[in-house]
């Protein structure tokens, strides 16, 4: 009898070592977290709940005490905004343009330079050194290689048409010519995570299917395609929040012209922001752009998930 009491007090003695253990753990662990929620909340959701609050109101940015609540007028004023809708067609121009252009070469490159060819790791470094360039010298560059009357681009053009275009003053060509130069400037970051997918997939399963007799395509669309569905996805998606949020090119490059031809959904935030000062429609267009990138972010979760089971 005294042995059962004996064992029961050390097992309550235990279970409650083990409730002090975890509770100390967990004081431990959001002491850690509290640097990073202190940054968060400053920086991240004070600005995301204060957007939404301004969006609400027609903002006064000298004296927000003065601002008129007008609730959703914002909102209902985008809907109907003729200029709004020109520039959310801009931007899913430019994603057209770029997203499946970044994704089917970032993968080919992979590809290729994943094979034993000689100069591997030089080929690497250049496919990836124009990532590390800010915006505004890739803008600067291809400003420079656009240029009508002494631009490289044109200036090999001339031997092959009659009359080659002024690419960024032409409502036909300056979209897909900032496509052009962003694709040039970003494709590295696709490159270098779909190079590493594909270092990862088993060599085995090749070596496999070659002793089943299936050809390069079947191995292709069998093996490589599977197990790079993450990266590829993941690949996807970012470069479609990216594109969808582009900015610095069009304002460098363009300033959103000829026209209205390259005004994005950020250039006409930023404008109506900065320039008009209506910073409640701002903020309105901004939670648009909040919205469509949540959504994008959701099927990704959704996606990645699937590919997980």
């Amino acid at each position: 009898m005294e042995f059962g009491n004996h064992l029961v007090n050390r097992v309550g003695r235990l279970k409650e070592g083990a409730t002090a253990l975890s509770d100390r753990e967990t004081v431990e662990g959001i002491l850690f977290a509290l640097p990073y929620l202190a940054v968060f909340s400053v920086f991240l959701l004070y600005p995301l709940l204060k957007g939404l609050y301004m969006s609400l109101f027609d903002w006064n940015a000298i004296y927000p005490e003065e601002s008129e609540f007008i609730l959703f007028d914002n909102y209902v004023r985008m809907m109907n905004d003729g200029r709004f809708w020109n520039a959310v067609k801009n931007t899913l121009y430019f994603v057209v343009l770029t997203v499946p252009t970044l994704v089917t070469l970032g993968l080919m490159l992979a590809l290729g330079v994943n094979r034993h060819v000689k100069g591997q790791k030089f080929l690497r470094a250049v496919f990836f050194s124009p990532y590390i360039l800010t915006v505004s010298v890739v803008a600067l560059i291809w400003i420079e290689m656009y240029a009508p009357q002494y631009g490289v681009l044109n200036y090999y053009l001339e031997f092959v048409v009659d009359g080659a275009p002024n690419w960024l003053n032409s409502h036909a060509f300056a979209m897909p010519a900032i496509a052009l130069a962003t694709v040039w400037w970003t494709l590295g970051f696709n490159f270098v995570i779909l190079f590493s997918a594909r270092q990862s997939v088993p060599e085995r399963l090749y070596e496999a299917a070659r002793l089943d007799g299936a050809s390069s395509w079947n191995a292709f669309k069998d093996i490589t395609l599977p197990q790079m569905k993450p990266a590829l996805l993941f690949v996807t998606v970012v470069q479609f929040i990216a594109s969808f949020q582009i900015f610095g090119q069009v304002h460098i490059m363009t300033s959103g012209g000829p026209g209205r031809s390259t005004e994005t959904l950020v250039v006409y935030l930023y404008r109506a922001a900065f320039q008009q000062h209506d910073f409640g429609y701002a903020a309105a267009i901004g939670y648009f752009l909040f919205a469509v990138l949540i959504v994008v972010s959701l099927a990704n979760y959704y996606f990645m998930g699937d590919s997980d089971e």
